[in-house]
């Protein structure tokens, strides 16, 4: 059912016990109108965990991160991020914990006015206001090198391709040291190898800034090099949480049919 070639990360869900997550989430409803999109969500992210969301299309995966971080609202449930109710946070409140979150648009959502060097410094003068610009210029540099652009500094987005696009805006995420990570469809439009490549650099960047991390992705060998844990929604429910393992040696049809 799954290439054979790619060794799943996994780790034992006895590992979570005891355990205060970073993310909570219990019974997360979000409807857009008539269309109910997520209906009661529950699920927690631990401290230094990927936790891979599965899930076709129209399930609400992009939904749920996005509610995280407050760029949609919901009408039932709670979202408790570092022990905080992101409802209850007020503007600045909220401002400062996104500050704790890089977020990684599906689409990368680089300024395309902006060479890559302004795209990575922007976050850095807006948050980091205490780095000198010689610490910036560091900060930068670093980034780049540890996504493997270092010599594309002056370059504007439309001279990069799909994947240095999406490496760049990975950089710009973890330029102000995050301790989450919100990956929207990373591997989304890529070919196999850049896609490898991608989830290689997510594993890179989870044991390097030592980040927690929500991945969310219909890919499945992004979710297999990856996840620590899985969750699949189906019809905006959680359908079924595991272990890589668990999950390709599921005989349920609806889990096979996935992942064939």
């Amino acid at each position: 059912m799954t290439n054979s070639l790619i060794e799943p990360k996994s780790s034992s869900s006895s590992q979570t016990k005891n355990r205060i997550p970073v993310i909570e989430i219990k019974n997360l409803a979000k409807s857009f109108g008539s269309q109910e999109v997520l209906k009661s969500v529950s699920l927690n992210l631990f401290d230094g965990e990927n936790l891979v969301v599965l899930g076709k299309s129209g399930t609400g995966k992009s939904v749920l991160i996005k509610c995280i971080v407050g760029l949609l609202d919901f009408y039932s449930g709670t979202i408790t991020v570092f022990e905080k109710n992101v409802k209850e946070l007020n503007t600045v409140e909220m401002g400062l914990l996104r500050q704790k979150i890089g977020f990684l648009f599906q689409s990368g959502a680089l300024y395309d006015s902006m060479t890559v060097k302004q795209n990575l410094e922007f976050p850095l003068r807006r948050i980091r206001k205490d780095l000198s610009e010689i610490e910036i210029k560091e900060k930068v540099s670093e980034v780049l090198e540890n996504v493997g652009l270092a010599d594309s500094l002056n370059k504007m987005p439309s001279q990069l391709s799909g994947g240095m696009r999406k490496r760049i805006s990975l950089a710009r995420s973890i330029v102000v040291d995050p301790l989450i990570m919100l990956y929207d469809e990373p591997t989304t439009g890529l070919d196999p190898v850049t896609s490898d490549e991608i989830s290689q650099l997510i594993n890179d960047v989870q044991k390097k800034y030592k980040t927690s991390s929500i991945i969310i992705t219909h890919d499945i060998n992004c979710a297999l090099q990856t996840a620590n844990r899985m969750i699949m929604l189906k019809e905006g429910e959680v359908y079924m949480e595991g272990i890589a393992k668990e999950f390709s040696n599921s005989m349920d049809p609806e889990i096979i049919s996935f992942f064939k």
